[in-house]
C-alpha cells in the first residue's frame, strides 16, 4: 500500500486530513507499520543483524552516553526460554531473529572504574530513564531499518514479566535491564497483519496546552472505529479501547508480575535514588 490517502485511512479508521507535502518512502514505510505474530522459518541474509544495529546505534543518544545494548538471540532453544517467560509466546520461538534491548549502565560503570572515577550520578533515577530512553530510541530505529527491507516485526513487553530469569538466561550484569524484546523475520503470508488505527490526533496532539476533558469525544469516536477492526479482523477482543484498556489497568494482578518492577530493578543493581 503506497497511496498516502488509503494509508491515512488505515492508521485512523478514516481520512483526518489531506497533507500538501510531496509524499515519500519514508513516510510510507512509517505509515505501514504494523505488528506481525506470525514468521516463516527463513533465515535472513548475512548482514542484516549488523545493518539493524547500525540504523540503532544511529538513533539520538543523551550526552552521547549511549546507555543501551542489544542481545541477539538466534538459538533456538534460547527462543524457547525466552517465550515461556514472556507468556509463551508463539513468535518469539517462530522468528529467526529475537532482540531484546537492554537499558545498559554497567558500561558506563566498568569505564569510570578504568580510569578511577566514581560513578555514584548512575544511582539515580535519571539515569535509568535516561537508558531506557536511549533503548527505545534504538529499538525503533532498528524496526523501521528492519521494515524497509520487508522484514516484519513485533515488540514484546512480556520480556518484563520475569526479569530476574531473563537476566539470567541472556547472563546480564548487574545495572543492565531488558525492557522490552523484538521479533523480527519474514511475514508470513498466509497470515493477514492489518495495519491497525490509532487514536484521533485530537486525543494525542495538544497546542500550546494540555487539556484532558476535551479528548472524550475523540475517544469515544476511536472506541466505534476499533470495535469495528476488531470485528472485521475477528480478533477475540472484549468491548471498546477504552473498555480493554481500564482492564490491563484495572488491578496488581493486570500487570502480570510487573508490579514489583522497583524490587526487581533494585536486585538488578539499579538504586533509582
Amino acid at each position: 500500500m503506497t497511496n498516502p490517502t488509503e494509508l491515512l485511512r488505515s492508521r485512523y479508521g478514516e481520512i483526518p486530513f489531506n497533507p500538501e507535502i510531496e509524499w515519500n518512502d519514508s513516510l510510507t514505510s512509517l505509515l505501514s507499520h504494523r505488528s506481525i505474530r506470525a514468521y516463516l522459518s527463513d533465515p535472513l541474509p548475512p548482514g542484516t543483524l549488523e545493518l539493524l544495529v547500525a540504523a540503532a546505534q544511529s538513533a539520538s543518544t543523551s550526552s552521547n552516553l549511549q546507555t543501551w545494548s542489544v542481545v541477539a538471540v538466534e538459538s533456538q532453544e534460547r527462543k524457547d526460554e525466552l517465550s515461556k517467560l514472556a507468556g509463551n509466546q508463539a513468535h518469539i520461538r517462530q522468528a529467526p531473529l529475537f532482540l531484546v534491548w537492554l537499558a545498559d549502565l554497567a558500561r558506563l560503570a566498568y569505564v569510570a572504574d578504568s580510569r578511577g572515577i566514581s560513578h555514584d550520578g548512575l544511582d539515580y533515577l535519571e539515569m535509568f530513564v535516561m537508558a531506557t530512553v536511549d533503548a527505545g530510541l534504538a529499538a525503533q530505529n532498528a524496526t523501521i531499518a528492519a521494515e524497509s527491507l520487508g522484514l516484519g516485526t513485533v515488540y514484546i513487553g512480556g520480556i518484563r514479566n520475569r526479569p530476574e530469569e531473563v537476566a539470567a538466561i541472556l547472563n546480564l550484569p548487574s545495572s543492565v535491564y531488558a525492557v522490552f524484546g523484538l521479533c523480527v523475520g519474514y511475514p508470513d503470508p498466509e497470515v493477514n497483519a492489518a495495519i491497525k488505527p490509532r487514536l484521533p490526533q485530537s486525543a494525542v496532539l495538544h497546542r500550546e496546552t494540555y487539556k484532558l476533558a476535551e479528548q472524550d469525544e475523540a475517544i469515544a469516536h476511536y472506541n466505534n472505529i476499533i470495535k469495528e477492526f476488531y470485528t472485521e479482523q475477528q480478533m477475540n477482543v472484549a468491548g471498546d479501547w477504552s473498555e480493554h484498556s481500564a482492564g490491563r489497568i484495572a488491578t496488581i494482578e493486570s500487570l502480570r508480575g510487573r508490579d514489583r518492577l522497583r524490587q526487581v530493578l533494585n536486585n538488578l543493581g539499579f538504586k533509582l535514588l
